[in-house]
């Protein structure tokens, strides 16, 4: 990471947001999550229809984090895949881990909502970052 460029921010936001529909899908997490949420199965088909517009917001969400992730690889001097898988994690387990640890403390859901959670979003930032470097 030596400047911020537009086309790796945006490759990193789509595979955020296409590690989300596999991390979610019912196959894998997503069934956990909708019992574990306690969503309707009304809630899930209205979600369904306005999946277009949340996935359109998720990449913007998720280049936002690129962004800002590249500024502290080039703070940090990243400039390999080891440093880079560092990066992701440091960043997660120093902004997102404790953050989301607040549905357990506070909204007394399941320790298992928060793994599925934020783990998600661990294996984005490493790769996220992984990408950014290259």
């Amino acid at each position: 990471m030596i400047e911020v460029e537009f086309l790796p921010i945006f490759f990193a936001g789509v595979v955020s947001v296409v590690i989300g529909f596999i991390w979610y899908h019912p196959k894998v997490f997503g069934s956990a999550w909708v019992r574990l949420t306690n969503l309707s199965p009304e809630a899930v088909e209205k979600g369904k229809k306005r999946m277009p517009l949340m996935a359109f917001i998720g990449l913007f969400a998720s280049m936002f984090v690129a962004y800002v992730m590249n500024y502290f690889g080039i703070a940090w001097g990243v400039y390999d895949v080891i440093g880079a898988i560092e990066l992701g994690f440091w960043c997660w387990i120093g902004f997102v881990a404790p953050t989301m640890l607040g549905i357990v403390l506070w909204e007394q859901k399941a320790f298992k909502l928060y793994l599925i959670n934020s783990l998600y979003w661990l294996v984005s930032f490493v790769i996220m970052a992984i990408i950014l470097v290259f």
